[in-house]
């Protein structure tokens, strides 16, 4: 294999992890920002793009390593704030892992919801109760998915921009 093969080969290899990770943000299973950071590792590895591939890797392993913190503080925040107890997110993470074996592609939503309704509703002792406490989780949920998924895009356009600068 020549080395613009070696080339190529790594930069598709590195193309199809960060697009495998970006899916993986919606997903079950899928590890996003690690398959992200992964694909822009590989690329650095085995091509030779120069000194700037490394570069890329430096940055990309920051917004990596940012974006999987404020994917946790900040929805943990805004729940803390609204009075959502770990309880009840270690409940809905429960079911929601038996509702993924149980019912496949929807099982994972469907037992993390039901599972922080059921945990709120025995908390509050009221069903109307516990649906508002049930959306702020799907709330930081969904904004928790967006912060990985612009994280994962700007490893993304790195990777892009340093195969064009390179």
């Amino acid at each position: 294999m020549s080395l613009t093969d070696a080339n190529t080969v790594a930069t598709l290899v590195a193309a199809l992890a960060i697009l495998a990770g970006l899916a993986g943000v919606v997903l079950p299973g899928l590890p996003a920002l690690p398959l992200c950071w992964g694909g822009v590792l590989v690329w650095a590895l085995l091509s030779d793009a120069g000194p700037g591939r490394w570069v890329v890797l430096v940055a990309a392993t920051v917004v990596v390593a940012a974006g999987t913190v404020v994917k946790y503080l900040w929805p943990g925040r805004n729940l803390k704030r609204t009075g959502v107890p770990t309880s009840s997110l270690l409940a809905g993470g429960l079911l929601g892992l038996v509702g993924f074996f149980v019912v496949p592609v929807v099982g994972l939503v469907l037992g993390f919801v039901g599972g922080v309704w059921a945990a709120e509703r025995l908390r509050l002792g009221d069903s109307r109760l516990a649906w508002p406490s049930t959306v702020q989780t799907l709330k930081a949920v969904g904004l928790s998915m967006i912060v990985e998924f612009g994280a994962g895009l700007l490893v993304a356009a790195l990777f892009v921009t340093g195969l064009v600068l390179t």
